[in-house]
């Protein structure tokens, strides 16, 4: 069973580079720690301006799509209707901006800066408001962008086109049927990798937070030695929660979890200077938004500055790795929301929630260190990043609780994150099925335990930040074509125009046209049309194309109308079907408009209908020559999306007599 759910070129070569990486670390530990470091400072140096340029192009590219026309489009058929309600879809979009990096980053990350800012004079008040600008930059609209390309290119591609939930179906509008190859191979063994490596690095970030955490309440020593057994036992934890199938459970957990982290920084809020923080909160968000641009582009290019690699560079990286695992996520929960919907909450819904997050714990912890704890949070950040948050709560009410709910929250995100991270690469490593045996998700689930376990030993946070460098950079390229395929797959979208048909109703007389505008067509002439015209002309087609040798079938669709249907194994089939359709006509009277439908007065049409969803339009009057020639131009647009230009047929209308 597990030979057939897995994609072996994908699983085997992802597995391969993951563990001869590790190897590497495990083996020579003092060794890699010089080496990650020497290919950190390589990467940073010749690809920094890479990265930095491709996150604003996202940025922009998903203002563009939403502002544009595709904004309309529909993620699937233009008739479905969202999976979930608004307010419990913007409620995931919430919960997805929460998690192990604004734990453990929350008071760390504002602090840093604000001790060492890249411009400012360290320690000031300057610096603490350079310290939440940069912290914003850090978790706002860039980082989801990253999210929203990848989720966007999931969502689309897969409910619009029926193509599998993978990452190298994004690429299909530029490489076609090549996706099934090695290119599509090389894309998700990229995306696992730095899944994984993404992931690693959170889980890292996480233990390491619990380790201070109980250094704190008992005392337990700060290193390898515990760290490593904590490793295991929340792995084996998320493991347990992958055999014994609680996704239930850990669903409710993972809402449990979010609550707490509610309530923690609604205590923060209420026992902190709180009037000072909505303030803070409104003139960060202002400040972020005057120093948007140029923190977009900033490089420090004419004064070199190690701060942009181990901050900026670092965090655009970190997010491109943790993409495909964000952007699976988002992509599931928005099927049936419009592109204009889908980036407007991705974009903004999480970072607002970021923002305020960041405001409560780092403005906080900077009005702290400057008064109460005389510098004291600052020196003890600077000596050990993992130690802001609890000692942070030493200088607010009842430390211990806080703590201790700070540690369990990690904790809980650390199971659920390697739970979902492991069904996220195991989709991906299996072509895009989801009902896989569970040993596939286990192997996973311990691989990510076991890569977070041997970057700590080979290097700490520096092989941390190293690998989601290494893992992030081919998938940087990977997310430019994704950006690449969403444009043209949109565009040849839009240009298929779903509201009129491919050839105008011309060839009839004036006398006939006249007729055919005063006349309101019910349902027998419907009928008659579809019998006497319609079908007629599908079959015509349909023998020209079996010649060609293509399967194609002609018959009824279940609603009283009838469909030519080309099957297709990788992509949608192709379909044009005709079907009566009852349509209103206007009232004229308040008794009309206020009548039940059944009794309103109405007219009946010959509708088409796509195997896209897209809106069809009237045929009724069409000739069967002309329906012919509308059933090709459809399907030239079919393969001009599908298929290769070589492949395409051209048929040549037969006459109809």
């Amino acid at each position: 069973m597990g030979r057939k759910t897995i994609n072996p070129p994908v699983f085997w070569g992802a597995s391969l580079i993951i563990v001869v990486l590790l190897a590497v670390g495990i083996i020579y530990p003092h060794e890699s720690e010089e080496m990650f470091a020497s290919v950190q400072s390589s990467i940073i140096e010749g690809f920094g301006w890479l990265y930095i340029l491709s996150v604003a192009a996202f940025v922009f590219i998903c203002i563009y799509l939403a502002l544009g026309q595709s904004g309309n489009l529909k993620l699937g058929p233009d008739d479905s209707e969202p999976d979930f309600s608004y307010p419990s879809w913007l409620a995931m979009l919430f919960a997805a901006g929460m998690g192990i990096g604004l734990m453990f980053f929350a008071v760390a990350e504002p602090i840093q800066h604000y001790a060492t800012p890249p411009e400012s004079q360290p320690l000031t008040m300057e610096a603490a408001r350079e310290a939440m600008v940069i912290t914003f930059v850090h978790w706002g609209v860039h980082a989801w962008a990253i999210y929203a390309i990848v989720g966007l290119s999931l969502a689309y591609f897969s409910f619009r086109y029926n193509l599998p939930l993978t990452i190298r179906s994004g690429l299909y509008p530029l490489f076609k049927n090549r996706i099934n190859g090695p290119i599509g191979n090389a894309v998700d063994i990229f995306a696992i990798c730095g899944t994984m490596f993404g992931i690693a690095t959170s889980l890292g970030f996480g233990v390491l937070q619990i380790n201070a955490g109980l250094n704190y309440l008992l005392e337990l020593p700060v290193g390898l030695t515990v760290q490593i057994p904590l490793i295991v036992v929340i792995t084996a934890l998320a493991t347990l929660s992958v055999v014994s199938g609680l996704d239930v459970g850990i669903r409710r957990l993972s809402e449990l979890n979010l609550i707490c982290a509610i309530l923690l920084m609604v205590f923060v809020l209420a026992v902190g200077p709180t009037t000072f923080l909505l303030k803070a909160f409104v003139q960060n968000i202002g400040t972020y938004l005057d120093h948007f641009f140029i923190r977009t582009f900033t490089l420090y290019a004419y004064e070199p500055r190690d701060w942009l690699n181990s901050w900026t560079l670092f965090y655009w990286a970190w997010w491109i790795a943790w993409s495909p695992f964000v952007g699976m996520f988002i992509a599931r929960i928005s099927r049936g929301r419009t592109v204009r919907q889908f980036i407007g909450g991705v974009l903004f819904i999480p970072t607002g929630f970021s923002f305020l997050w960041m405001t409560v714990f780092g403005n906080t912890a900077i009005s702290l260190d400057m008064g109460v704890a005389a510098g004291a949070i600052t020196q003890a950040v600077t000596a050990d990043v993992s130690v802001a948050l609890f000692q942070f709560f030493t200088y607010l009410p009842m430390p211990a609780v806080t703590s201790t709910l700070a540690v369990l929250l990690v904790a809980i995100f650390f199971v659920t994150s390697a739970d979902s991270g492991s069904m996220v690469i195991d989709t991906i490593a299996a072509g895009g099925a989801e009902n896989t045996p569970i040993w596939q998700r286990v192997y996973w689930c311990a691989l990510e335990g076991i890569a977070a376990a041997s970057l700590l030993l080979a290097g700490g946070l520096t092989a941390l930040q190293t690998m989601t460098l290494i893992s992030a950079l081919p998938f940087t390229f990977i997310m430019i074509m994704l950006a690449a395929g969403l444009i043209r797959g949109m565009r040849a979208d839009l240009a298929r125009g779903g509201t009129a048909p491919a050839v105008p109703a011309t060839g009839l007389t004036w006398r006939q046209r006249l007729e055919l505008s005063l006349h309101t067509p019910q349902r027998d002439d419907v009928d008659r049309f579809l019998s006497g015209t319609v079908s007629p002309a599908l079959e015509m087609v349909a023998q020209e194309m079996r010649g060609r040798g293509l399967t194609v079938t002609v018959g009824a669709d279940g609603e009283d109308g009838v469909a030519l249907t080309v099957p297709a194994t990788e992509v949608r089939s192709f379909v044009y079907g005709v079907r009566p359709i009852r349509q209103l006509l206007p009232a004229y009277t308040a008794a009309e408009a206020t009548s039940a439908e059944e009794r309103r007065p109405h007219s009946w049409a010959a509708r088409t209908f796509f195997s896209d969803g897209s809106r069809g339009y009237d045929v009724m009057g069409f000739t069967r020559e002309q329906i012919v020639s509308d059933v090709v131009a459809q399907y030239e647009r079919y393969l001009a999306l599908t298929q290769s230009k070589a492949t395409a047929l051209y048929i040549t209308s037969p006459d109809p007599a």
